[in-house]
């Protein structure tokens, strides 16, 4: 299979998994703007959870033009991934009535957690169908961010029975630390970007 075809089955499931997460919202019953009040909790986890899928998407995109094989392995990697961002869409139904309480919190985390963990099992499953010296290898590098958010997360999901407020806000920062697409595989890219095809 062509790395184009994981990429398009991929933005097929990520369209869905936001157009889900969007349905899920509901206008309010009265016509005021302070009726929009009791919504702002749902509201603040729709954003951030289009953040997130918004920040995957973005990343496996950048990933994949770097890409020059795919094997089996990497498309079982790939669909683990979608799987645990296709759970968003429910931990962030759940927790949008609930901020601030342990329980949704957690599980939210535990999405992130493993969205984590499924994007660095596909980043070293294509690694290792990749050749020793590929732009990929080049850009991936020690993926200090990426290790450094799986702890984060980690964290997170532990201190939420005493602190889900602290969790959220850590939950937030990482989103943030990842809103700007991965620098790593830009500048791989850029070289050949330079070059017109001839």
């Amino acid at each position: 299979m062509s790395r184009r075809r994981v990429e398009a089955f991929s933005d097929g499931v990520l369209a869905v998994v936001i157009t889900i997460m969007v349905l899920n919202l509901r206008p309010p019953a009265g016509d005021s703007l302070t009726d929009l009040r009791p919504l702002l909790p749902k509201l603040a986890v729709y954003l951030l959870s289009f953040v997130f899928v918004a920040i995957y998407w973005n990343n496996h995109h950048h990933m994949f033009q770097v890409v020059s094989r795919v094997s089996g392995g990497v498309l079982w990697a790939n669909a683990h991934l979608l799987f645990w961002l296709s759970l968003t869409p429910v931990a962030a139904a759940w927790l949008g009535p609930h901020l601030g309480d342990t329980a949704p919190t957690a599980v939210y985390g535990v999405v992130l957690l493993g969205s984590a963990i499924a994007y660095t099992i596909l980043t070293r499953s294509l690694l290792a169908v990749q050749p020793a010296d590929s732009p990929l290898a080049r850009a991936i590098g020690r993926d200090t961010k990426g290790v450094l958010s799986i702890v984060a997360y980690v964290v997170a999901i532990a201190i939420s029975p005493v602190a889900a407020w602290l969790s959220l806000t850590i939950y937030f920062a990482v989103a943030a630390v990842w809103l700007v697409p991965d620098r790593r595989m830009e500048r791989v890219l850029r070289p050949r970007q330079t070059h017109p095809t001839r």
